[in-house]
């Protein structure tokens, strides 16, 4: 019975599990559905919407990419990204039949979408508001300041006023959260989830991240106890968090990073600070 409800807990802390509910956003989760229902009313005059697409930065070849994707979505019919881009330009300079329904299109890790010229970001943040254009642009952004840090005052002007923060999860929430994963299930101290809740809390405050502990634990735990194989069933104690927690920090390449001469640990942080300031995935050399 102990072995079943410790596979279950693997399986529900696990990043990729979805939960019936999302503890400790609520609020975030109304003002995101009331701005759509807002979006969307002002478009149609109703709050129905049957159209929606999602653009993740992460699965396309290229940003102009979102192009493509956005046209045959709309349109229909494969054609190349800057094909795409004209006719697009070409679409919203025609308002659709008044009674066709919006669209929604969710742009999912929109930092890996910024150019040198920004011309993908301006587009697809001006299309909405020219008249009767039945799109809706949700865009999301690991970086809070997006609009500041990357993006060109002609850019930053189109995306609106409306903008939600995340801010990083307090120690309480995270133990909400990973409480609620493991709802009736009794393999983890209570002390072992608020260790862990307050040390990632004091680094990031990542749920991810606690989630990534937790099921480490709970597999240090059936390891500990198979080596065993006697006394009373494997639980997750703060012993075993803290374990976890060590090894996840002296991973390998925190220690070849840890050992890296002073000149190696400034070319890594220049190459960080230039990924991050560019938004691309890679850079060269003579950036």
């Amino acid at each position: 019975m102990q072995t079943k409800s410790l596979r279950l807990a693997r399986e529900r802390l696990h990043v990729s599990a979805v939960p019936d509910t999302l503890p400790c956003r609520e609020n975030e989760f109304n003002e995101i559905l009331g701005l759509l229902h807002t979006a969307i009313k002002d478009k149609t005059g109703t709050c129905i919407c049957n159209e929606d697409l999602e653009i993740n930065g992460m699965k396309l070849t290229e940003p102009a990419q979102a192009y493509a994707l956005l046209y045959d979505f709309l349109i229909g019919g494969k054609v190349t990204n800057k094909h795409a881009a004209d006719l697009l330009e070409k679409h919203f300079q025609s308002p659709p039949p008044r009674n066709s329904p919006p669209c929604v299109v969710l742009m999912d890790e929109l930092d890996l979408l910024v150019t040198r010229k920004q011309t993908i970001m301006y587009n697809f943040f001006e299309w909405p508001n020219r008249p009767r254009s039945q799109l809706i642009v949700v865009a999301i952004a690991n970086t809070m300041d997006l609009p500041e840090r990357m993006l060109t005052n002609k850019v930053s002007s189109r995306l609106g006023l409306t903008r939600i923060n995340f801010q990083p999860y307090t120690h309480q929430q995270l133990y909400t959260i990973v409480q609620s994963r493991l709802q009736g299930l009794e393999v983890f101290d209570e002390d072992a989830v608020e260790l862990c809740s307050r040390k990632v809390s004091a680094v990031s405050g990542d749920a991810r991240r606690a989630l990534d502990i937790c099921r480490r634990a709970v597999e240090m735990a059936e390891e500990r106890w198979e080596q065993k194989k006697k006394g009373k069933a494997p639980q997750v104690t703060m012993t075993i968090i803290d374990s976890v927690i060590k090894e996840m920090t002296m991973s390998r390449t925190v220690q070849f990073i840890s050992h890296s001469s002073t000149h190696q640990k400034l070319f890594l942080i220049a190459l960080r600070n230039r990924l991050h300031a560019s938004g691309l995935p890679e850079t060269t050399f003579r950036e």
